[in-house]
């Protein structure tokens, strides 16, 4: 075997490797977001239903306020240790987080302890997560090679939704082959068995990555040791452009994604039920066509999709939600829906590879992390909370114009910098 077929072979055995860790991290995670009407009653005490809930929700919300904290942590260690050392260190959090879940005894045996079990459980997760982003981004921009680091890149969004697809799928494949009552007794800790179990596997095969040569070939010296301070030093302007070109595409992305669900249903005229298959059809071609706009800009650059992402977001928010809020044929809401998520795809397929391409080896596991981190905190996490606000002040449009508006900031950042795949600093090929 010749040493190009060789390269590719690792490549590829690579990318799998960090895409299928990807892949089982967020699986674990929205696991506790399909599970939480199985876990209220679990770890907390008998009362009030809907105090249980809001419980569980808040613990949930949680593990967002730790994703920056993890990108901090987390992208300094990858900078420092290698980003299969991250790699590894993310999927081990996050099968320790979700095996506390499935084994912690309940309420009525250990009292308190047990809802002190799953914060700890959530804040593990709440760190993995937040460093498998910089980690996963990382490592799968600097092994894509030069000419298709586009396309393997975006693997990272396939994973994701792929992700929370399955942990969906888990959950109705339960509720069809459970009765209610064993479902609540024990077995909604079935899926995060299968979560700790992956995570393993993943672990082992994390493991026995290599290296990237990025990382290899990092300048070593003092003054470019990575640190929250190091970034914010000697590249202000990189870590700003991250923050505001995310802004607006992790926005639209919850927006459209994750706030559609519950728009469907409650603006809209559709059951939760129906809702929830327009929705997941939609994330399915959402998922399939994020290789195909990764590869596309491989071709013609970056730049040219998130400007698309910028106009199209800017031009059609606002007639999306409208024609949303009348429309009666679920058809129709998934063309609709499925044709927003199209558009936010100038942004998910290659915002991982454009932060990657910003900053050298030395700090671009915590360049990439850590801003993103935060606008997603602050942009993403809120969209829903944001949503729901303007409609119980009785202004619901008012979220459109929001999301427009942060599109609109994002779209000026994308015109104002350069094309990350021709002024890449991933040196390597």
């Amino acid at each position: 075997m010749n040493d190009d077929a060789t390269r590719t072979r690792t490549r590829l055995k690579s990318i799998f490797g960090g895409s299928a860790g990807n892949l089982v991290e967020w699986y674990d995670w929205y696991a506790y977001a399909a599970f939480t009407a199985y876990l209220a009653p679990h770890f907390f005490p008998k009362g009030d239903s809907v105090a249980q809930t809001l419980n569980v929700w808040a613990i949930f919300a949680v593990g967002f306020f730790m994703r920056p904290i993890g990108a901090w942590l987390m992208g300094i260690y990858g900078d420092r240790h290698g980003r299969k050392a991250g790699l590894t260190l993310s999927v081990t959090l996050m099968c320790g987080g979700s095996m506390l879940i499935a084994v912690t005894p309940g309420y009525d045996s250990i009292g308190g302890w047990a809802t002190v079990s799953l914060v700890v459980a959530r804040l593990m997760q709440g760190l993995s997560v937040g460093g498998e982003y910089g980690a996963s981004a990382t490592y799968l921009s600097e092994m894509a090679g030069k000419k298709r680091r586009g396309f393997f890149s975006s693997f990272q969004y396939v994973t994701l939704i792929s992700g929370q697809l399955i942990s969906l799928a888990v959950l109705l494949l339960l509720q069809s082959t459970m009765s209610e009552a064993t479902l609540t007794d024990w077995g909604w800790r079935i899926p995060f068995f299968i979560g700790g179990v992956l995570a393993i596997g993943v672990f082992w095969l994390r493991r026995n990555l290599p290296e990237t040569e990025s990382f290899a070939n990092r300048s070593t010296a003092t003054e470019h040791r990575s640190s929250f301070g190091a970034l914010i030093r000697q590249h202000p302007r990189e870590a700003v452009v991250v923050m505001l070109l995310t802004a607006g595409g992790t926005l639209a992305f919850y927006a459209y994604s994750v706030y559609l669900l519950t728009f469907l249903s409650g603006t809209g005229d559709f059951s939760k039920q129906v809702s929830t298959q327009i929705s997941a059809a939609a994330l399915f071609v959402f998922m399939c066509i994020q290789p195909l706009a990764g590869a596309l800009s491989d071709r013609i650059g970056r730049k040219p999709l998130m400007i698309g992402f910028g106009v199209l977001g800017v031009t059609l928010t606002w007639p999306i939600f409208t024609a949303l809020e009348t429309v009666q044929s679920p058809f129709v809401a998934f063309l609709i829906m499925t044709g927003a998520l199209v558009i936010v795809t100038g942004y998910t397929s290659i915002n991982a590879v454009v932060k990657a391409e910003m900053f050298p080896a030395h700090i671009r596991t915590l360049g990439v992390a850590l801003p993103y981190a935060l606008a997603n905190a602050i942009f993403g996490g809120t969209a829903p909370y944001v949503a729901l606000w303007f409609k119980d002040a009785g202004m619901e449009r008012g979220f459109y114009w929001y999301v427009t508006a942060m599109i609109a900031v994002s779209l000026v950042t994308y015109l104002r910098m350069r094309d990350t795949r021709t002024h890449s600093k991933i040196l390597e090929d």
